[in-house]
Parts: C-alpha cells; sequence; structure tokens
C-alpha cells in the first residue's frame, strides 16, 4: 500500500543519499553526475516544461529519479534514458515505492543517449509530439541535443537544465562572444531560450559551475532535407575552425566568389556574424553556382 502524501513523494537530501548507500552509488564527473535534491525544483522545471497529463516525455539522465517522479506526478508517461546500469535498474524499484501508480507510465532504457535512435526508444521514438525534460550530463549536453534533434523528428521542444555557459552558447545571438558553431546548429532546427538559472545548492554533489534551464522549440517548416543540414553544418564547422578568419580564409576551397556575390554575402566578414539563415542561403549558392 503506497502511504507517501503529496509531499513526500519527489525526493529530498536524504531520500538520494538514502538510495545512494543502498545501491553504492558515487557520483561521478566522468558521467556528469548531479543528483536534484529539491522537490521544489523539479516542480519548477515540470511546470516551466508545460508538459500535461498524457504527454510523451523523453528524460535522458534521470538518475536516481528526481526528475521522473516530477515527470510522472504530472501524469506523462516517461521514458527515461541512463547510461549507468545500476542506476537504470534501480529507477523502477524507486517509481514503485514512492508512485506506484505511474510505474505502467515508465519505460526505462539502459544506454548511451547518443546511440539511441526512434527504433531503440520505444513509445518515445513513435510519439507523435515529443518533449524532452531533463538534467543532463553537463559534460556532452550540447552532442546530445544535436543529436537527439537529427534523429527524432518527432522531437518538437525540450526544457533542459545545463551548465550556465552552456546554456549561453547555446542561445547566443550573432556577435556575440559566445556566439558559435553550436548556436547555430541548435537554430537550424529552431528557436532556443533560456528559461531561468538554477542555483548550485539544489544539486548532490553541488557542482562547481552554475546551471541554467534552456527551453527549445522546432520549426515545424525545417530549413531543409538531411543533406542541406550536413552541407550547411560542414560550413558552420569550417567558419568556426579559426575563428578569427574572414569567411573568405575560412571557407577556402568549400565557396568561391561566384557563390558569395550570389548569396549576397560579403567574404570578408566573419562566421560569428552569420546567421543560421545567410548559411543556408550560402549553401544554396554554391550547389547553384556549381550546378
Amino acid at each position: 500500500m503506497n502511504t507517501k502524501t503529496e509531499s513526500d513523494r519527489l525526493l529530498g537530501a536524504a531520500d538520494i543519499r538514502h538510495i545512494a548507500t543502498q545501491i553504492d552509488i558515487h557520483p561521478t564527473k566522468r558521467l556528469g553526475q548531479n543528483f536534484v535534491i529539491d522537490p521544489g525544483t523539479v516542480r519548477r522545471i515540470v511546470r516551466l516544461a508545460k508538459v500535461e497529463s498524457g504527454q510523451p516525455v523523453l528524460e535522458v539522465g534521470p538518475g536516481l529519479g528526481s526528475l521522473t517522479l516530477g515527470l510522472l506526478e504530472a501524469g506523462c508517461p516517461v521514458t527515461a534514458d541512463e547510461i549507468d546500469p545500476v542506476l537504470a535498474r534501480q529507477l523502477p524499484q524507486t517509481v514503485s515505492e514512492r508512485m506506484p501508480e505511474s510505474l505502467d507510465r515508465l519505460t526505462v532504457i539502459n544506454r548511451d543517449a547518443l546511440t539511441l535512435t526512434p527504433q531503440l526508444a520505444g513509445d518515445a521514438g513513435t510519439a507523435t509530439d515529443l518533449v524532452m525534460v531533463a538534467n543532463l550530463p553537463y559534460n556532452v549536453a550540447t552532442p546530445i541535443i544535436l543529436t537527439l534533434l537529427a534523429r527524432f523528428a518527432n522531437l518538437s521542444r525540450f526544457l533542459v537544465m545545463v551548465q550556465k555557459e552552456v546554456a549561453d552558447r547555446l542561445t547566443a545571438a550573432p556577435g556575440s562572444k559566445v556566439y558559435g558553431a553550436p548556436s547555430l546548429k541548435l537554430a537550424w532546427y529552431g528557436h532556443a531560450a533560456q528559461a531561468g538559472r538554477i542555483g548550485r545548492h539544489v544539486f548532490w554533489p553541488a557542482p562547481n559551475v552554475d546551471s541554467a534551464l534552456v527551453s527549445f522549440s522546432r520549426d515545424k517548416d525545417g530549413r531543409g532535407d538531411e543533406g542541406m543540414r550536413t552541407q550547411v553544418f560542414s560550413l558552420i564547422d569550417a567558419a568556426f575552425g579559426q575563428r578569427r578568419k574572414t569567411l573568405h580564409a575560412a571557407l577556402k576551397g568549400l565557396v568561391t566568389a561566384e557563390a558569395f556575390q550570389a548569396a549576397g554575402i560579403d567574404p570578408a566578414r566573419r562566421g560569428e556574424t552569420m546567421t543560421i539563415e545567410e548559411f543556408v542561403a550560402l549553401e544554396q549558392a554554391r550547389r547553384e553556382v556549381a550546378a
């Protein structure tokens, strides 16, 4: 019989440490593990994610289950992808003990998120409108975001917690000091914005960096097919390979003077001044000139 009240169904600091001790888990920097120990923060994240009952959610890096329980409490079917096999085995047990009526809405996958595909993701792979809500491992947050957006066409939006520096890069505007390839590549898929700061004290262990929330919505129309995306990303990588170079120098051998002229882009500019629309226009001009 479930005796948990609404106030203690989620995990607090003592609960997190108790479970960690039970299963002999020691958070590691290698896996970017920092567990949320504050139920108020969990409910804030769920609220900002704007998920309603029945909304399919993909959670990457559920850890000991703090956010998982918050999402289940909101009525969401949750597919939780956890790289650590010990944590992956524990998660259903934690849900069973604290929110047993929600256990049938939880699917746990034990994989590296960078290898996850729709075919391996069960219900998350077939959902028509998938939302990602996650406290992402800080050391691989950007690759995870870009990889999943590329593979999951049904991933319509997300709210993720990342290192503040990563949030700044992902949401930067052209001309900003931190604007770069991650900013542009995320902009290919849609619009990102910062959704708030998270204090260090809500984690165990407390990280030595600040954290922030990033919200994202995918553009429904898209900017091109997979071939176009691959080529545009190649131009972006080349443009930022040596940040201080002009486009003329950085893209030498890739983009001709005729293509720059056709796209209406001054080759004396630098990559950090370019929008994603301009990179797309440059690739389209490159193709037309080469045809």
